[in-house]
């Protein structure tokens, strides 16, 4: 429950973006997420209990089988290497993904709708012919409307004097104004394009007045990348937010929450990072588009949470009976495989959006898919375990068990010893009702 709300309130941070298409995907995407979830806590368990153990053919458990616990497994062996020495695994770790981050350093916006196929269209082939004898707007003029007849020519000659500017010439009058068709000799899909609509926007209205407008498909780029931009800046906060008080919520603490933020965060710059470079150096594409930052912000920050809650979750429940750095060995030994099969089979799933036409789903998948490998190996299952390893029990204040001392009996031969009593419980039978 707490992972499913967590990635709902995720996505609905996203209707307070100004851009339709990012506001309209936060409302459908968290009642998909709600359907799921609702089908996984009612209809799977149900279908489980009626067709038995055969839908886990060919491996079908039996009672009595020793299965993954948290004495034994790779995951524990691992838990257990990063606790001889956890100082030096987080310096380590942080610092590799902190080389990572240096891609950001690549990182171009230069991503519009003339280059962001990956093959050759017939759309952008015409464009380069008609470039070749025309100037490069003649096909997609921009659109100046002026309400005062009497200010026509001056904004006509004013826009024509601006660098960038081919020509600019009357095209229709009307009752509510007159259209000026303005022709640019940039690609009008190009950031060279778009740099210009703030000039003649102030151009025109120094001319004609303040009731000036300037439109047509250049503009209407433009302004959808500023406001994607300005999306980005204003819920990426907002998401941080939302899941910092879910999470002290759920683990009941303070330090811990804002630990598994932070290496959230960090996750996701060293994956967008990466991606950048990759985009650039492998694919050769010719940059990015402005929302790729914030979709790819929302998916790893909501799926990396839920990982953090699948993690942090378990090891409370071993601290209250085995202390902090035994719990944390204990939460990772029985929470490893879980993760790490969760991420590799939504790796695969976004990874397929890289067989798309398109530069920025193929961008957006490599992004989430590494991101979440990325999440999956290193930061949850190294990065946080050596991190909480380190601090030891002060990760839990202000809750009681930052205050408390340690449960005895931590020790592996105790904690065999203990889990060995649960196995025969469990293998008791159950008495009829």
């Amino acid at each position: 429950v707490a992972s499913g709300v967590t990635v709902m309130l995720a996505l609905l941070c996203l209707s307070v973006a100004d851009v339709n298409g990012t506001a309209g995907l936060g409302p459908i995407g968290a009642m998909a997420i709600a359907i799921a979830m609702i089908a996984m806590l009612t209809l799977l368990p149900a279908l489980l209990v009626v067709f038995g153990r055969w839908p886990f053919w060919p491996f079908i458990p039996h009672v009595g089988d020793r299965g993954n616990t948290a004495m034994h497994g790779p995951w524990r062996r691992i838990g257990d290497r990063i606790a001889r020495r956890p100082r030096p695994v987080w310096i380590g770790a942080i610092v590799v993904l902190l080389v990572m981050c240096l891609g950001w350093l690549n990182y171009s916006s230069a991503l519009n709708q003339g280059n962001s196929f990956r093959g050759d269209v017939e759309a952008v082939q015409g464009q380069r012919l008609l470039s070749k004898s025309f100037p490069n707007g003649a096909n997609v003029p921009t659109d100046v409307i002026v309400p005062d007849a009497a200010r026509v020519a001056g904004v006509r000659r004013a826009l024509a004097g601006v660098d960038g500017v081919a020509s600019a010439d009357v095209v229709r009058r009307t009752a509510a104004g007159t259209q000026l068709s303005v022709i640019l000799e940039p690609d009008p899909y190009s950031t060279a394009a778009f740099d210009l609509i703030p000039r003649l926007r102030t151009t025109a209205r120094a001319a004609g007045g303040p009731q000036v407008l300037v439109g047509g498909p250049t503009a209407v780029e433009r302004d959808l990348r500023k406001y994607a931009t300005r999306d980005t800046k204003l819920i990426i906060p907002i998401v941080l937010i939302v899941v910092l008080l879910v999470l002290i919520v759920l683990l009941r603490a303070l330090v811990a929450p804002l630990l598994l933020v932070a290496t959230v965060i960090l996750s996701f710059l060293a994956a967008l990072g990466t991606t950048f470079v990759v985009s650039d150096w492998v694919f050769g594409f010719p940059g990015s588009d402005p929302s790729l930052p914030l979709f790819a912000f929302v998916f790893l920050v909501a799926l990396g949470i839920d990982y953090n809650i699948f993690l942090m979750a378990r090891v409370r429940e071993e601290t209250f009976r085995y202390g902090t750095r035994a719990g944390m060995i204990r939460g990772l030994a029985m929470t490893g495989g879980v993760i790490t099969s969760a991420g590799i089979v939504l790796a695969g799933t976004f990874a397929v959006l890289g067989v798309l036409p398109l530069v920025f789903l193929t961008e957006l998948g490599f992004a989430i898919a590494f991101g979440v490998l990325l999440d999956t190996f290193l930061v949850r299952s190294v990065l946080v375990p050596a991190v909480v390893l380190d601090i030891g029990q002060r990760v839990w204040w202000p809750s009681r068990l930052a205050h408390e001392g340690e449960p005895g009996g931590t020790t592996p031969e105790a904690e065999h010893e203990e889990d060995e009593e649960d196995d025969v419980a469990a293998a008791e039978p159950v008495p009829a009702a």
